[in-house]
């Protein structure tokens, strides 16, 4: 699926993946996040963390009735309060892709995958 915007000048297409991506990219950048894991191993029982290339697998995109859903698996640091990270995630994102695309995002849902111990 996709984003159809019609301009002045012309359509713009905004695939599923790019969303997915700047919403992972900006997830990482985030305190308290170690990085993304990917949605399919949910069933495995193994949160793996992947690679800046990957974000989108780690990301569901979801349209319905004209609003945009956005499901983000992640893995947390050990030690910080997960409840802030999450809202912080949520905030950033919904304001990255507002600011960026001009999308409206409806709602981000936050599953945490793991909890990691910084190695020092």
């Amino acid at each position: 699926m996709s984003i159809e915007l019609n301009t002045n000048d012309g359509q713009v297409t905004i695939t599923n993946e790019v969303i997915a991506t700047i919403a992972g990219g900006t997830a990482v950048e985030c305190y308290g996040i170690v990085g993304m894991a990917s949605k399919s191993q949910i069933k495995d029982g193994i949160a793996e963390m992947l690679r800046k290339e990957n974000y989108s697998r780690g990301i569901v995109v979801r349209q319905e009735a004209d609003k945009l859903h956005i499901d983000m698996y992640i893995i947390v640091s050990y030690g910080t309060k997960i409840s802030e990270v999450a809202n912080n995630v949520q905030s950033q994102v919904k304001y990255t892709l507002s600011q960026s695309l001009g999308l409206a995002i409806d709602s981000v849902n936050i599953y945490i995958q793991g909890v990691r111990v910084a190695k020092d």
